[in-house]
């Protein structure tokens, strides 16, 4: 089988029961090139969560209906991990939930392996899409926080140096280079301490 190609070894966390087709799933992501890290149980994956990164979470079917439904919303909320479901419930509650919190495929078995693994890959890659738009997202955000801090300390500055606005972000532009720190920083500080730091 080929090597996916979104990462050299993307690690799988592989949450399934001690049956018959998880040992073939196993078997068969490892030879696709897949680095799978399992658990049977809520505890354990938790556990491998909180120790290690992950690029997909594969659900297949050990958990009641209730117990997923929280374990889908930590792996969106918290860990930010896409995920797919590989179960024999055909309740359209359950399916409706796992894909309104975020899976990435609500697949029932049985399933041909041979058909799976491509599913798999695309996931793989659909969720590293997913987490470059999020850090895009972040980072624009910061940005834009930053700014807001800068305008905001600026008209501080402005109001308790008795400055106009020119001259009111030139002064916290001296501060932050006579600290070595970034203007966002010293910005966000004024903030905090209410123009403190200034009356000194």
């Amino acid at each position: 089988m080929s090597q996916p190609s979104a990462n050299p070894c993307p690690r799988i966390l592989l949450l399934a029961d001690q049956d018959a087709f998880s040992a073939e799933l196993h078997s068969g992501l490892a030879s696709a090139g897949y680095e799978i890290c399992c658990a049977d149980a809520v505890d354990g994956a938790l556990s491998l969560l909180g120790q290690q990164q992950f690029a997909l979470a594969i659900l297949d079917d050990p958990l009641p209906c209730s117990t997923q439904h929280q374990l889908v919303r930590l792996l969106k909320e918290e860990y930010r991990l896409p995920f797919v479901v590989l179960t024999t419930c055909d309740d359209s509650a359950c399916m409706n939930t796992a894909i309104t919190e975020g899976a990435l495929a609500y697949l029932f078995k049985p399933l041909d392996l041979s058909q799976l693994l491509p599913m798999i890959a695309t996931a793989v890659a659909r969720g590293t899409d997913l987490q470059s738009l999020r850090d895009t997202r972040d980072q624009l955000q910061n940005a834009l926080n930053q700014e807001r801090d800068i305008s905001i300390a600026t008209g501080m500055v402005m109001v308790l140096l008795n400055l106009d606005r020119a001259a009111a972000f030139d002064h916290l532009r001296r501060q932050a280079r006579s600290s070595r720190r970034k203007l966002g920083d010293v910005a966000h500080e004024l903030i905090d301490n209410r123009g403190a730091s200034l009356k000194t």
